[in-house]
């Protein structure tokens, strides 16, 4: 719901700028929990998520992408049920595991600017795999209009839009660092006007999206 939220309102974002449709659209909810979506004109390509939400991004405790084979091999090695290799992956590993301090991006940050090697890193690989959905998303959806941030994390964190974004060049996308670090409860374009793809945070707002869709369901009965 988050991500047919994000995308609708990704698509008023676009029309009030002017940009023709079909709109190319690229939602990140960044929390806890993360997960990306490729929207065409409302219509939703592709996801990061897959059979369960471990899948896909890097998050507070699940891994995100891994080899499947991972599984077997922390159960002959370790000893463990499936089960507890299940508990693990989505409770003992992402950005806890990589830093060995915390789940919370708040904590890996500040960890970060403290020189702390596991929070650096966990900082990094969280971005970088961001960075490769949004590379591969592009190429689902045949270019890129809008890329959107969202979540705990989207709404909250300049240091990680800066570091994704930067990355991004290739697509035409340069950071506005004043907007960036502006602290804003509505949307907010963070890259600088041009006629290519632009970045905004868009704050989220499932329950406003879900009762919509129960009144439309009572409507109709």
């Amino acid at each position: 719901t988050s991500h047919q939220y994000l995308s609708a309102k990704g698509n008023e974002f676009l029309a009030e700028r002017g940009v023709k449709a079909p709109y190319r659209v690229i939602t990140l909810h960044l929390g806890n929990g993360c997960s990306a979506a490729a929207v065409l004109d409302g219509v939703c390509r592709e996801t990061s998520m897959g059979f369960t939400p471990l899948e896909g991004l890097i998050m507070g405790t699940r891994t995100g992408d891994m080899d499947c084979a991972v599984v077997p091999f922390l159960i002959q090695r370790q000893g463990w049920t499936p089960a507890e290799a299940d508990r693990f992956l989505n409770k003992e590993c992402g950005l806890l595991g990589v830093s060995g301090l915390s789940p919370d991006m708040r904590d890996i940050e500040q960890g970060r600017a403290e020189g702390h090697p596991g929070a650096t890193l966990a900082f990094d690989m969280f971005c970088y795999r961001i960075e490769k959905y949004v590379g591969a998303f592009t190429a689902v959806l045949g270019g890129l209009d809008l890329l959107v941030f969202s979540g705990g994390i989207g709404e909250n964190s300049p240091e990680v839009r800066r570091q994704v974004v930067g990355k991004l060049g290739w697509l035409g996308l340069k950071l506005d660092e004043n907007a960036n670090g502006a602290r804003s409860k509505s949307a907010k374009l963070i890259t600088v006007e041009s006629e290519g793809p632009a970045a905004a945070v868009i704050p989220t707002d499932e329950e406003a999206l879900i009762a919509r869709q129960t009144e439309r369901v009572v409507m109709g009965s």
